[in-house]
């Protein structure tokens, strides 16, 4: 019987998302790393791109799996929306840059960029290490102000509401900072 219990809830905690550590109102850890953007590498570092507005920082477990897909795709269907708020979006996963570039044409669309992190620290810093398989990220978006503040947390694996919830949070967020 307990064998069965232990079994029961190990499956149980295994389909139940995670939540991201970092609580609103945190300081969004800076990171400096290769990103790719329409097939081409650069140096992206999140201090320069809070400089000019809002940051959509997500990341996902891997390049070219069904769910990022779909959320890449997601992503890049909104990028008019995120850019009228005045932000930017990166998305970051453990992949090489060589899968990145190849991911940033095809799903991404050439919208907007992501990022490389094989060492998986930036994805430690934002406590987005998926527990179930610790080799990826887990599905989490953030939305960092432009003076580094965490403004909004989502974590679920299913990647049908990070465009939605980020967007819903932007808005609100410049609905109260309007001049």
């Amino acid at each position: 019987m307990k064998r069965l219990f232990a079994l029961v809830l190990s499956a149980t905690l295994g389909i139940m998302p995670a939540y991201a550590a970092l609580n609103v109102g945190a300081s969004a850890p800076k990171f400096v790393t290769q990103a790719s953007l329409g097939g081409k590498v650069f140096s992206y570092s999140l201090e320069d791109a809070l400089k000019k507005g809002p940051v959509v920082l997500y990341f996902y477990p891997a390049a070219f799996t069904k769910g990022c897909t779909i959320e890449a795709h997601d992503f890049a269907d909104a990028i008019e929306q995120y850019q009228a708020l005045g932000a930017t979006v990166i998305g970051v996963s453990h992949d090489d840059i060589e899968k990145l570039n190849r991911f940033s044409v095809s799903e991404c669309r050439s919208k907007f960029p992501v990022a490389a992190d094989p060492d998986q620290r930036i994805m430690k810093s934002y406590d987005a290490i998926l527990a179930a398989k610790p080799e990826y990220a887990n599905r989490t978006s953030y939305v960092i102000s432009p003076a580094g503040e965490i403004i909004y947390t989502y974590t679920d694996l299913q990647p049908d509401k990070h465009v939605e919830n980020t967007l819903a949070a932007l808005k609100k967020w410049a609905a109260e900072h309007k001049n």
